[in-house]
């Protein structure tokens, strides 16, 4: 007889449904309302180590105008998996969605195998279900770095606990430096989980010789990624002229920024990391915790969130504006929540928490699986811009800040506001440099401005001014 309750207490059944269930319109572009313009800065690059140069060191953004685009910005490992599948099936704008989907899966189950580790069987079910539903639901089908930065993290940790445990070899300190380097390289926040190591360097059944080696790796993996983020990415943005990367604030200007907005900064936990009824597991778990002495929670809790502070700190405006910061701490505000769940007796009850927290969840972030039908037309502008110009050719686009319409040009150049349009002098500027033509988006990234040039294209979305 099929045993359907150990199937749906099996973290592998939700793993794995939710993988299949995220399948569901992945082949989509980058066009949804969240964080259109995070994604095609990978694709672009990713397309550009295709196109162009293959060299990971040097990656190259298509808004940098008549420059080769290249410049700093995080390590372009989830690009460069892009660029890989691009070889083998050609180059299509979905593939960093479904890379990202698998490593994130992955990433959550050895999540729940290392929170198994601590917390036993049924914490470490809750913990891993928790952080499924969580911000990661969509974030982990987005081309963002973010919680593939975090997946690697977590497949590292797994492996050096139990190395430091004594029950795996040197190979697994061996994957350690693998997975966590290349987690910390791709996302440099994911680097303060190196703080959860404190608790096992103390604890004294772990070998010295061990201890030693762990700290070593650590240091390697500090150094590297520091050479790389404080190094490498300023040497690229002088030399080569171009500032993308956003390296953040000082920590007093951040600090500044978050006590002066801090109703927004603390939004990030209660509504854009879990939900509303998952900030309340969260916050009922620690204290619970408190109450019962479960030091271990309370430990990762403070660990996590003192050094996690001074990720806040350092980016200060953007913590609060951007959703995918929180992302690093929602795997600590997942073990907490759990702990509540361990604690509910009666089995209605906790069935009833767990279906009121899921729908929040997917009703909240169901949006984010369409793309925004007023952005469809975008997908087109390559081919418009066919009929007229070469893939060589240089644009501009009144798109503001927001790349996403040059990137589906398939072309490289600007992206101005309404304003710089309308300046002659800036215009015959770019010319000079192999400016071919204005594209004018009507309704999205951008509003209708009429200038002085001749109109080669127009529809209800787009107007194309030759040059």
């Amino acid at each position: 007889m099929f045993n359907y309750k150990k199937l749906i207490s099996d973290i592998r059944f939700w793993l794995l449904l939710f993988f299949f269930l995220r399948l569901l319109t992945i082949t989509l572009p980058p066009l949804e309302v969240s964080h259109n313009w995070r994604q095609t800065t990978v694709t672009m690059v990713a397309r550009n180590f295709l196109e162009e140069d293959a060299d990971i060191l040097y990656p190259r953004i298509d808004f940098a105008g008549e420059k080769p685009g290249i410049t700093g910005m995080e390590f372009p490992l989830l690009n460069y998996f892009v660029y890989l599948f691009s070889l083998v099936f050609g180059y299509a704008h979905w593939y960093g969605r479904l890379i990202n989907l698998v490593i994130s899966t992955i990433g959550l189950w050895y999540f729940y195998k290392l929170t198994r580790m601590f917390f036993g069987e049924k914490h470490a079910f809750y913990s891993a279900f928790l952080l499924l539903l969580s911000v990661w639901l969509t974030y982990s089908r987005k081309i963002m770095p973010d919680t593939f930065s975090m997946a690697f993290v977590c497949i590292g940790f797994y492996h050096v606990c139990n190395y430091l445990r004594g029950e795996r070899g040197i190979f697994s300190l061996l994957l350690f430096l693998v997975f966590a380097l290349a987690g910390v390289l791709s996302k440099l926040p994911s680097g303060y989980c190196l703080v959860f190591l404190i608790p096992l360097f103390i604890d004294k059944s772990a070998l010295p010789t061990r201890k030693v080696l762990v700290s070593l790796m650590c240091v390697f993996i500090l150094v590297l990624s520091g050479t790389y983020y404080f190094y490498w990415v300023p040497y690229l943005k002088t030399t080569f002229g171009v500032d993308h990367f956003f390296m953040g604030k000082s920590l007093s200007d951040g600090f500044t920024e978050i006590i002066t907005h801090a109703g927004q900064a603390l939004q990030k936990f209660y509504e854009a990391a879990f939900g509303y009824s998952g900030f309340i597991l969260f916050i009922f778990g620690i204290i619970i915790a408190v109450v019962k002495k479960q030091k271990t929670i309370l430990v990762v809790l403070i660990l996590g969130l003192s050094s996690f502070l001074v990720i806040i700190f350092k980016g200060g405006f953007a913590f609060y504006h951007h959703t995918y910061y929180i992302i690093p701490f929602v795997p600590v505000m997942a073990i907490c929540a759990a702990f509540t769940l361990t604690n509910i007796k009666q089995k209605a009850v906790l069935i009833s928490v767990l279906c009121i927290f899921s729908l929040e969840s997917i009703f909240s972030n169901f949006a984010d699986f369409h793309i925004n039908p007023e952005f469809e037309s975008v997908a087109s502008l390559e081919s418009i811009l066919d009929k007229y110009y070469k893939k060589t050719d240089l644009v501009l686009i009144n798109s503001g800040n927001v790349p996403t319409p040059l990137y589906f040009t398939h072309r490289k150049g600007w992206i101005e506001y309404n304003e710089r349009l309308s300046d002659k002098p800036y215009i015959e500027s770019l010319k000079e440099k192999g400016l071919r033509c204005i594209v004018v988006t009507k309704n999205v990234f951008g509003k209708n401005i009429d200038l002085n040039y001749t109109i080669i294209y127009e529809d209800k979305d787009f107007k194309i001014y030759s040059l």
